[in-house]
C-alpha cells in the first residue's frame, strides 16, 4: 500500500517516484513518442481550462501535466528534483525569461 503523500509535505522527488511505482512498465513499454503526445493533449486541455471558469477542472489538469511530466522523466531517467534543482537552484541560475 502507498503511504499517503500530503500536499504540504509533497516533493517533486517522491511524486516522480510514486508515478515510476505505480506506472512504470506500462509507461515504458508505450515509448517517449506515444507518452509525450499524452503529455500534448493534457497541455490543451490545461489550455481549455485556462480559458475557462471551473476551477476543480483546471486543477485536475495542472496535476495531469505534472504527472505526465514525470512520467516523461521516468522513461527517459531524468531526475526531475536534480534537473530542477540545477537549472533554477544552482550557481548558474538563468535570468530574464526562462
Amino acid at each position: 500500500m502507498i503511504a499517503r503523500m500530503e500536499a504540504d509535505t509533497l516533493t517533486i522527488a517522491a511524486f516522480q517516484k510514486h508515478i515510476f511505482d505505480r506506472y512504470e512498465k506500462v509507461d515504458r513499454e508505450r515509448g517517449t513518442p506515444k507518452t509525450f503526445l499524452w503529455f500534448i493533449e493534457e497541455v490543451g486541455e490545461l489550455a481549455t481550462a485556462l480559458n475557462g471558469t471551473d476551477r476543480a477542472n483546471l486543477e485536475e489538469e495542472f496535476a495531469d501535466i505534472v504527472a505526465w511530466l514525470c512520467t516523461l522523466a521516468n522513461i527517459n531517467d531524468v531526475d526531475l528534483s536534480a534537473a530542477v534543482t540545477k537549472k533554477y537552484l544552482g550557481e548558474n541560475r538563468p535570468e530574464g525569461h526562462k
